[in-house]
């Protein structure tokens, strides 16, 4: 009797910033783990993810968007997602159905090329064009690496993500399962908590302001006694103490917003999120503050959650 082969391996989604990696990566592994925003650049750590089913398991990793960096945190984040490439199984590389290939893609090009790595084009957003077109749009990727496949999805409406799955596994080795069957991330709660927080002020703030916020978890405890203080679903309460960061003093008016208008609306965004993962009430407390120019300040980067050795490639 033959027994069943079980697969493993590390996949990494790479990509120009804002081709929908994170969206992707969300919707494949059937949770909400990284955050998401119409504004490029959202994600700046490597996000680990694992998908467990009867095949075998799929540890994904969302990387920042390779782009020009300008700061110290841009360097970091593309360091982080072109070491990527040589650490996996799998590169899947998300770009949007246009048949103009810029420089940014081109940058891609130029790293793929130098790795033995299996790529797959993933061919994102086809809900935005007509069938049609995407031929033309194939035609015009297919020779600038040589892929293993090319897969046309929309990751906002799960079109065609099945079978993108069915060729992940494909290329994937045999091997062990390196995660309990049940977990879903390798990131810590206070760092997804703070991705939350900071993905509800990138969607909220005007467009300026967003690259220059961190956000910090100050203080995330269960309150004490707090047997007594279930509501009707029995839940617990954790208080959250979180900071905003950001560069400028005008900055922080913005997002403090006329009589704290926006701060309260920006938790009152983040609570509901941040309830669901912990499956629990939140008392969610924010505050702001000004570091000017942290994000050219290795202290300061280390500081916020970023590795300064990690710009090391």
């Amino acid at each position: 009797m033959n027994q069943k082969i079980y697969k493993s391996g590390f996949v990494t989604l790479i990509g120009r910033p804002n081709v929908g990696k994170s969206t992707l990566m969300n919707h494949l592994i059937g949770q909400k783990i990284a955050i998401t925003s119409n504004k490029p650049q959202t994600t700046r750590n490597r996000i680990q993810t694992v998908y467990t089913d009867e095949r075998g398991q799929i540890i994904f990793l969302d990387t920042p968007g390779i782009h020009k960096a300008k700061n110290k945190l841009g360097e970091y984040m593309v360091s982080v997602a072109e070491r990527t490439i040589k650490e996996v199984d799998l590169v899947l590389w998300l770009v949007e159905p246009s048949t103009f290939i810029g420089a940014g893609e081109q940058q891609i090009v130029e790293k793929l090329n130098k790795c033995k790595t299996p790529i797959i084009l993933v061919i994102n957003k086809i809900d935005t064009i007509k069938k049609e077109e995407l031929l033309t749009i194939i035609a015009a990727y297919k020779d600038l690496c040589d892929f293993a496949e090319i897969v046309p999805v929309s990751a906002i409406k799960g079109e065609n993500t099945a079978e993108l799955m069915n060729v992940i596994y494909k290329y994937m080795p045999e091997g062990p399962m390196y995660y309990d069957e049940d977990t879903i991330t390798d990131q810590p709660e206070r760092q997804i908590v703070a991705e939350l927080i900071r993905e509800k002020a990138l969607r909220l703030l005007s467009d300026e302001i967003p690259h220059g916020i961190a956000v910090v978890i100050d203080r995330m405890k269960e309150r004490e006694g707090n047997h007594t203080q279930h509501d009707r679903a029995g839940s617990s309460l954790i208080d959250i103490d979180a900071t905003i960061i950001c560069e400028k003093d005008s900055h922080k008016g913005i997002i403090i917003g006329k009589g704290g208008s926006m701060l309260k609306l920006i938790g009152t965004h983040a609570r509901k999120e941040i309830e669901n993962l912990l499956d629990c009430r939140v008392n969610l407390q924010l505050w702001v503050k000004v570091k000017r120019d942290w994000r050219d300040s290795d202290f300061l980067i280390k500081n916020y959650g970023f590795n300064p050795k990690d710009f090391e490639f």
